[in-house]
């Protein structure tokens, strides 16, 4: 007696379906997403100064607790089957605290200073990316469904974060732009990216890690002209005030702006 095929809908072999569309475990680059990034980040300034300045706890301890969030958070989105958005927004929360006391205690405890430290995060985040890239041939978030497309996208958004710190106090105290200048020049920045989103076939992945990285210095300057001194260029706010408030905003954001995972086919070809 013959064998059944197994190349007709077996159990033991799924049909492709070509087209066939999955959801990612990361939410679609929509204007609330950005909105809620932009918040994101502010509060990831502000939270980690409150911290380790406004409480005295210092960069290292707060490295430490923040991170240790981080892992916990993080543990939970990568064993989650699907797009959670208060997981998902926690684990950004997360990664803009730790990236907020990273880079403080880089490149103040340590030295290393602004410009030296941005470098370096830059070179972090443009090797993970090229990692990523040859690895699993697409760098889109739309893909990020596995356990390993996961890590690099959580890597690539902890040194973004971290970058955007140090680059976000390098425009704003030594520069010459002050805080003002500073958020202008990255609107600015931003507005190109979008322009070219619009009107050009530049590569989707590498403009949305762009505008990823460069909204992170535009929150850390909006932070700065909150809870810095009137005396040099700020409102004065306290960082617990602010802390609260945003932490307010963001989970209003979150729970009524509308968000769906990306989807991508699985047969598209990837950029």
């Amino acid at each position: 007696m013959s064998q059944p095929s197994l190349s007709h809908g077996s159990p033991m072999q799924p049909i492709e379906r070509p087209g066939h569309v999955e959801p990612a475990k990361v939410p679609e680059a929509t204007a609330g997403f950005w909105a809620i990034k932009i918040v994101a980040t502010t509060l990831g300034e502000v939270g980690g100064n409150a911290v380790t300045l406004t409480l005295g706890l210092g960069y290292l301890a707060g490295t430490a607790i923040f991170g240790a969030a981080l892992a916990v958070l993080l543990a939970a989105q990568v064993r989650a089957d699907r797009f959670q958005p208060l997981l998902y927004w926690a684990v950004v929360t997360a990664t803009t605290l730790a990236g907020t006391t990273l880079a403080d205690f880089c490149d103040r405890s340590l030295g290393i200073g602004y410009a030296g430290g941005s470098l370096v995060l830059l070179g972090l985040v443009v090797a993970t990316l090229i990692l990523w890239k040859r690895t699993l041939g697409t760098v889109a978030v739309e893909t990020v469904r596995s356990p390993r497309a996961e890590g690099f996208y959580w890597a690539t958004v902890m040194f973004s974060q971290t970058l955007g710190t140090a680059l976000g106090d390098w425009m704003a105290d030594s520069s010459g732009l002050g805080y003002n200048g500073s958020a202008l020049l990255i609107l600015v920045a931003l507005v190109v990216v979008t322009a070219l989103q619009l009107r050009t076939r530049v590569s989707r992945p590498m403009l949305f890690w762009t505008a990823f990285v460069l909204t992170r210095p535009l929150g850390a300057t909006l932070a700065n002209s909150l809870d810095k001194p009137v005396a040099s260029g700020g409102l004065g706010i306290d960082d617990i005030t602010i802390s609260g408030v945003l932490a307010l905003v963001m989970a209003g954001l979150v729970l009524l702006i509308p968000q769906r995972a990306g989807r991508r086919a699985a047969c598209a070809d990837a950029p």
